[in-house]
């Protein structure tokens, strides 16, 4: 079989993975970059738990979708941007509609709350996708894009406003990381590197923690400064 030939198979098994249709709901569910257990996946595609299982199975071999493993769960999501640009490519010929993300967590935990000893919620995704927008962080290899390094900018301007990145990298622990967020279903930053960010935010007075539970709440001072240092609304 020569390059071509091989080519040709390659395709045929991602367009025969994408092309059953409990497996299609199911990847344009995943479109909105949130991700989703195999539970929910099963109730998207009217499927049992069993079926669903077996389809990410398929999905997962084809390089369609990967897996993140938070504590006893296990969220899928799409492998990538080029298999959401080669979904969206047939969603505008087929006129696919899909409905938005609706989060189901209590509005104090999803605004902003502890994810032990770093940011999560809104407010966490949020400074997470602004560190990657700005090009301070990036992922470590190709291979595993939830692990981070720190670019030379991103080192430099962290700790011009005041992040002990130092400390955080002497630690003996993961630097930094993709942590999936249970409300937001998107990564916000863990590691020693999201601990020292949250410090700092605590520190600085960008958030309180409430006495009562795991939320915090954004301060005044922290949307003014988000605003002004990092360019983040909210």
């Amino acid at each position: 079989m020569d390059a071509d030939e091989d080519d040709d198979v390659d395709v045929s098994t991602i367009a025969a993975a994408i092309g059953e249709p409990a497996r299609a709901r199911m990847l344009y569910c995943l479109m909105d970059g949130h991700a989703r257990t195999s539970t929910e996946l099963s109730v998207v595609a009217n499927v049992s738990p069993s079926t669903a299982s077996a389809h990410l199975n398929r999905l997962k071999a084809a390089n369609l979708v990967k897996v993140a493993v938070q504590g006893k769960h296990r969220y899928y999501h799409l492998a990538g941007g080029d298999v959401a640009t080669a979904l969206e490519g047939l969603s505008v010929l087929a006129g696919e509609t899909r409905r938005a993300f609706v989060p189901t967590a209590p509005s104090r935990l999803r605004s902003a709350r502890k994810c032990y000893d770093h940011m999560a919620g809104a407010v966490g995704v949020s400074i997470h996708d602004r560190l990657m927008a700005l090009s301070w962080l990036s992922a470590s290899s190709a291979e595993d894009d939830m692990n981070y390094e720190l670019t030379p900018d991103g080192t430099e301007a962290l700790a011009s406003l005041g992040v002990d990145v130092e400390a955080a990298k002497s630690l003996r622990r993961k630097f930094a990381y993709g942590c999936l967020d249970w409300s937001e279903r998107r990564p916000h930053l863990g590691g020693a590197l999201g601990a020292a960010l949250l410090k700092f935010a605590l520190r600085r007075k960008w958030v309180v923690q409430d006495l009562d539970s795991r939320a915090l709440s954004v301060t005044a001072i922290g949307r003014r400064e988000m605003k002004s240092l990092l360019g983040i609304d909210g």
